[in-house]
């Protein structure tokens, strides 16, 4: 939406104001043709601006837009395959997209809301818009200070803000009648993000780390994963990380922490074995504190030795309490796929403050507040 913000405020603030058609992407799979967030706007007069499938689909989406303007009525439109039996429009990419479609009246309201996203977005300030898919949509707009009024949403609207994700929570068939009612309620709610999406940091090019880094991808993460040997470290090894890095890990950290790469929603994952990269490795990390989460996978031998050749190389206590090691919860996982349910399990509870204890052993409501 960021694209065609300022066409929409210029409609709907404009002298000959008028309501509009708002199309936003708001899930894909396979190979989409864009990206979760791609918008456009839809006029009375079937104007269109901006793009949400590179022209496979826009046709009939003015259609419903026209439509969801004349009623009001808010939909959710869902386009596949392109079939040459079927008449409907199609992906010819493969791909799968669901596109909501709302009307956005011109009222000092949604006109604020909207201003108050452009000035966020200008002063490169983390925001995030989330609007019931109900038929008649509900916006509320989050930042590091404020939450949706949801008492069963704010914490996940929150969480999708910190990690820079978008997409859609919550469940079908709730209508928002009293924000503020203590009930179950979580309405089904496109959440759009604008904020760094959390980085993984994985160092080391072996089988736990191509089993952490598909996890990592799946938790919506920028997967980049570093190694200096290049035989190891190939595109092949890791199809799902975002980046291969070919390079000593040290050198590598400093430089995104010399160029502002890093910050608190990164996590740094040390998983090499070898005292050669993780030391350097985790001295550049510990001494910064930009990193959201340092952890090192080994056992406690292998912590305890690391942890003396740190102080060796001049790492203090309260920089050294910043590493988390042995890494991972005990979940009593060997194989590279259980360690890596462990690590992610670790992140997710560190990045919530939960205790990570069995739900059937608590009480009270099981989404944290």
């Amino acid at each position: 939406m960021r694209d065609i913000l300022p066409d929409l405020l210029a409609v709907l603030g404009g002298a000959d104001a008028r309501p509009v058609a708002l199309c936003r992407v708001i899930a894909t799979s396979g190979s989409a043709p864009r990206e979760i967030g791609a918008s456009m706007i839809v006029t009375e007069d079937a104007t269109v601006i901006g793009s949400v499938s590179g022209g496979c689909v826009e046709s009939a989406l003015v259609h419903t837009a026209l439509q969801v303007l004349a009623d009001g009525v808010a939909v959710v439109e869902q386009f596949g395959i392109e079939d040459p039996r079927d008449p409907a429009p199609g992906l010819t990419c493969g791909g799968q997209i669901d596109v909501a479609v709302e009307r956005i009246e011109p009222t000092p309201e949604r006109l604020g809301q909207l201003q108050r996203l452009a000035e966020a977005l200008a002063a490169d300030e983390p925001i995030a818009v989330a609007s019931t898919l109900t038929a008649l949509p509900e916006w509320y707009l989050a930042t590091e200070a404020s939450r949706p009024p949801w008492r069963r949403l704010d914490h996940d609207v929150a969480d999708m803000l910190a990690t820079g994700r978008s997409g859609v929570i919550g469940i079908d068939d709730c209508e928002v009648t009293d924000p503020d009612a203590a009930t179950d309620d979580r309405p089904r709610t496109f959440v759009q993000s604008f904020a760094p999406t959390a980085r993984l940091i994985l160092v080391g090019a072996n089988d736990f780390v191509r089993s952490l880094s598909s996890l990592g991808s799946m938790l919506g993460m920028r997967v980049t994963v570093v190694d200096a040997r290049p035989v190891f470290a190939t595109r092949e090894r890791f199809p799902d990380a975002d980046e291969v890095i070919v390079g000593w890990p040290d050198r590598y950290l400093a430089e995104q922490i010399r160029d502002r790469q890093i910050g608190s929603t990164t996590a740094l994952c040390v998983m090499t074995h070898d005292t050669k990269f993780d030391v350097p490795t985790l001295r550049t990390a510990v001494q910064s504190s930009t990193f959201g989460f340092i952890g090192a996978l080994g056992s406690r031998r292998t912590a305890a030795d690391r942890n003396r050749r740190l102080r060796d190389e001049g790492v203090d206590e309260e920089q050294l309490s910043r590493l988390r090691s042995p890494l991972g919860l005990d979940l009593g996982g060997h194989t590279p796929a259980e360690v890596a349910v462990a690590i992610a399990a670790q992140l997710i509870a560190e990045r919530h403050g939960a205790p990570a204890e069995p739900l059937y052993e608590g009480a009270g409501p099981i989404h944290r507040r």
